[in-house]
């Protein structure tokens, strides 16, 4: 991550807020993180100023060759979803990305990404508003309009305007771990960690009384993540019916309590080992366990968590999901799983949690050949 660049392009009609959010993330200099934070520059078709929404003007040094140094490059939305980028735009992303460069859209902006042909085969998601015309123009690619945002590794794509800050976050908790990406969010007042495929809007508003006590309920699972809880205690703890609780979490999150519990303990697990310094890390023996799978070359994908051979952060973070995905049961069961797969020699190993965690150490992972 040392001297990592990142370019967002700016455009006539910019979007404003859009914009703003990329400068915010990436332009401001953060030594309280103790980390190699990024470079920022701005470039569009032309240098000089270019209108952006609200009346402002924005003042852009540099020209489109700066895509060419970019490391990683924002589109904040696009001039409008029928306007058809420039061939030396796309020919520039297309350029960009072959050389290793990942890209990154906000709202409107994948329909510039989408132009290049990038993300055939791919999945996407933009503003739910303009999700259809999306799919309509690009049958090739898999529109997701319920996700907020996409990783599709080198390419990323987000839902509406605040959507993009979720986005960004992601990014930088991949770059610089959790830890990092947590004190970010402190900063900037906005909260830690909404995944990408939690619904983008609530079509029906929750009465006040009821989403209170949905948040107070939240609340105290976070700061009990590894109570036995049950639909039935979730329930009885938010004092209402499982019915009510399972109606709320589907109106309000778009997924239902177990899968809300499960991602929380995952997240929970993720933030925790990122935490660890290196001699409680050797009491655990995650390390260990850690370098024996990033030696061994081989792919290790453990639900959400994708690590990459020699990555042993991310290898580390996987063995700490699966312990952790089954929080008061047998974590050392956990890792043997993972190890017995390991040894086999299979070459991509996925692990499946289920609607309860703790029945995650009575089964088998599911695998891939290679």
């Amino acid at each position: 991550m040392k001297n990592h660049l990142v370019v967002a392009l700016a455009y006539d009609n910019l979007c404003t807020f859009e914009f703003g959010c990329a400068v915010e993330m990436f332009s401001l200099a953060r030594p309280e993180l103790g980390v190699d934070w990024y470079r920022f520059a701005v470039c569009a078709e032309r240098r000089g100023a270019v209108r952006a929404a609200g009346g402002i003007s924005v003042q852009v040094p540099h020209g489109l060759a700066m895509l060419a140094r970019a490391d990683t490059i924002i589109i904040p939305g696009w001039q409008g979803v029928d306007v058809a980028p420039a061939p030396a735009l796309l020919r520039r992303l297309v350029a960009a990305h072959a050389r290793g460069a990942r890209i990154a859209t906000i709202c409107s902006g994948v329909f510039a990404l989408a132009a290049t042909g990038l993300l055939d085969g791919k999945a996407a998601t933009t503003h739910w508003r303009y999700a259809d015309k999306l799919q309509q123009r690009h049958p090739a690619i898999e529109v997701r309009p319920n996700s907020l945002y996409v990783d599709e590794g080198s390419l990323l794509t987000s839902a509406g305007s605040a959507a993009g800050l979720d986005m960004m976050l992601h990014l930088v908790r991949r770059d610089h771990g959790p830890r990092v990406a947590n004190q970010v969010a402190q900063r900037l007042v906005v909260p830690p960690h909404r995944l990408g495929d939690q619904a983008q809007f609530v079509a029906r508003p929750l009465p006040q009384d009821e989403a209170a006590r949905l948040a107070r309920l939240m609340d105290w699972v976070r700061a009990h993540p590894a109570e036995d809880w049950t639909l039935a205690s979730l329930a009885e703890r938010a004092a209402m019916s499982v019915r009510t609780l399972q109606r709320q979490f589907r109106q309000s999150l778009g997924m239902s309590p177990v899968d809300w519990l499960v991602r929380e303990r995952v997240e929970l697990a993720r933030q925790r080992l990122a935490a660890l310094d290196g001699s409680l890390a050797e009491r655990e023996g995650i390390p260990p366990a850690a370098r024996a799978l990033a030696e061994s070359g081989e792919r290790l994908v453990l639900a959400e968590i994708d690590a990459a051979p020699g990555d042993e952060r991310a290898v580390a973070a996987a063995l700490g999901h699966l312990a952790s995905a089954v929080v008061a049961a047998d974590a050392a069961r956990g890792f043997e799983l993972v190890r017995q797969a390991q040894a086999s020699g299979l070459g991509r190993l996925t692990v499946l949690v289920g609607k309860d965690p703790r029945a995650l150490v009575e089964s088998l992972p599911v695998v891939e050949p290679r």
